[in-house]
């Protein structure tokens, strides 16, 4: 598991941004959404005036090379999840490209659904011409839990944004991040009871 740094997210986005490719990549660092989420993402998901977006559907690779939009696999991945106001101006920048399509990141070159392998394509050519260390498209999920993890955000909306089944399962994907977190909380704990000794 690898994670895209937090001093390197600034170059990738700029690389994203020139590409005109920011929104997708954006949205997929404040969030934490599987790609097929990602790519499946209508207008219509789209709540500005609550600030969410319903996530309640992916794509998904079929036999023959095709691609099929599915409901996700489990329940709990079927959820509303909040949106930052720097996420809302991106998407908002990003539909006046193209209004009148309902993919909210439709491919340049069919105007449909992109293709995943397309997506994971794209973020290796970011990757590369920023000069950044190759990490996998899912290692930016990896990114987003990491990064709220260790910026005070706690495990059990971690969870419900990613779509986990419980916290428990977060905790026991993320343990490197959450063991590093407590060894802080003892630094900071013994120099705080330490002081009055």
């Amino acid at each position: 598991m690898h994670i895209l740094h937090p001093e390197d997210i600034s170059a990738y986005l700029k690389e994203a941004d020139r590409r005109s490719v920011l929104a997708i990549f954006f949205l997929e660092l404040t969030t934490g959404l599987r790609k097929g989420e990602l790519i499946a993402l209508l207008w219509s998901d789209f709540d500005e005036q609550s600030m969410t977006l319903n996530i309640c559907k992916q794509a998904v690779r079929v036999k023959g090379g095709g691609v099929k939009v599915t409901r996700p696999k489990t329940e709990t991945s079927i959820r509303r999840i909040s949106l930052s106001q720097e996420a809302i101006d991106v998407l908002k920048a990003e539909h006046e490209k193209h209004p009148d399509i309902e993919y909210m990141f439709p491919s340049p070159v069919t105007l449909g659904m992109y293709y995943p392998g397309s997506v994971t394509a794209i973020h290796n050519k970011i990757l590369k011409s920023a000069g950044l260390p190759h990490i996998r498209l899912h290692d930016l999920r990896h990114t987003f839990v990491t990064l709220a993890l260790q910026n005070g955000v706690d495990v059990k909306t971690v969870s419900s944004i990613l779509g986990h089944y419980d916290a428990g399962f977060t905790l026991r994907t993320y343990t490197h991040v959450t063991t590093k977190m407590q060894e802080e909380a003892a630094a900071t704990m013994g120099k705080l009871i330490g002081a009055n000794v």
